[in-house]
C-alpha cells in the first residue's frame, strides 16, 4: 500500500505514516539500500521486523531521502545528513518518520490489553488519574506508552526511565494532544506531544 497518512503539524515538520500490505520481496525490490543494510536485513530472522525496516526506507523516500541519508549515532539515534532531526519506530503493519528542524519524537504500538499487565513498569504519577474500569483504558495506556517512547527516543539520554522521569499531564481523546515533561538530573523539559489512532493502533510524537 502507498503512504497511509501525511500530517504537518507545524511548518517545520512532517510526519508520514505507511501502511504494511506488500510482501518483503516487494518492498526490498522497490528501493536501494546500502549493501551492510541489505545483508542486515537479509539477517533478519522475523518477517515484522524486515518488513517494518523497509517500510522506513520508503518512507525516507517520500521525504526525498535515500537509504545513505540515515545514520545511527552510538546511543542507536538516527539522524539525517542534511542536519534535519528525525524519528522512527514501526509496530506490527504499520511504520512511521517524523522529519523537522526541531528535535523530534515518534512512536507507534498495537493496542493490546496485555499492556495493562506492565503498567507498574512504565507508570507513576499518571496512575493518579486513570481509571482501570474506564472504557478506553487500554488505549490510555497505549497513548501513554508512546508519549512516554516518543520523548525517550527525542531526549536520547541513557539512564532515562519512562517511570520515574517522564511524565504525561492528564488528557483526553478529544484533544488529541497534551504536554508531557522529562524531569532528568533536577531539570525540568516540557513538549508538546500530539497523538491519533488508527485501526487498533496509537502513534505519538514529541515536538520540542
Amino acid at each position: 500500500m502507498p503512504l497511509y497518512k501525511t500530517i504537518t503539524p507545524n511548518s517545520q515538520t512532517t510526519v508520514k505514516i505507511w501502511k504494511i500490505s506488500e510482501s518483503c520481496d516487494e518492498l526490498l525490490n522497490a528501493i536501494t539500500l546500502k549493501p551492510e543494510n541489505v545483508k542486515r536485513v537479509l539477517g533478519m530472522k522475523s518477517e515484522l521486523h524486515q518488513k517494518g525496516f523497509l517500510s522506513v526506507r520508503h518512507l525516507l523516500a517520500e521525504f526525498g531521502y535515500q537509504d545513505t541519508d540515515l545514520y545511527y549515532d552510538t546511543n542507536g539515534k538516527p539522524h539525517l545528513k542534511d542536519g534535519k532531526y528525525i524519528s522512527i519506530t514501526h509496530s506490527y503493519t504499520f511504520s512511521a518518520v517524523v522529519v523537522s528542524n526541531y528535535v523530534v519524537g515518534i512512536d507507534v504500538e498495537k493496542q493490546r490489553d496485555k499492556i495493562a499487565m506492565i503498567a507498574h513498569k512504565f507508570i507513576d504519577y499518571e496512575f493518579d488519574y486513570l481509571n482501570e474500569e474506564d472504557v478506553d483504558y487500554i488505549k490510555k495506556l497505549t497513548t501513554i506508552w508512546c508519549v512516554k517512547e516518543s520523548l525517550y527516543k527525542l531526549f536520547a539520554t541513557p539512564g532515562l526511565s519512562f517511570k520515574e522521569h517522564c511524565l504525561v499531564i492528564p488528557f483526553t481523546f478529544e484533544e488529541p494532544s497534551t504536554t508531557a515533561w522529562i524531569d532528568y538530573e533536577n531539570k525540568k523539559h516540557g513538549y508538546k506531544i500530539n497523538f491519533l489512532e488508527f485501526e487498533g493502533f496509537t502513534c505519538a510524537y514529541a515536538l520540542a
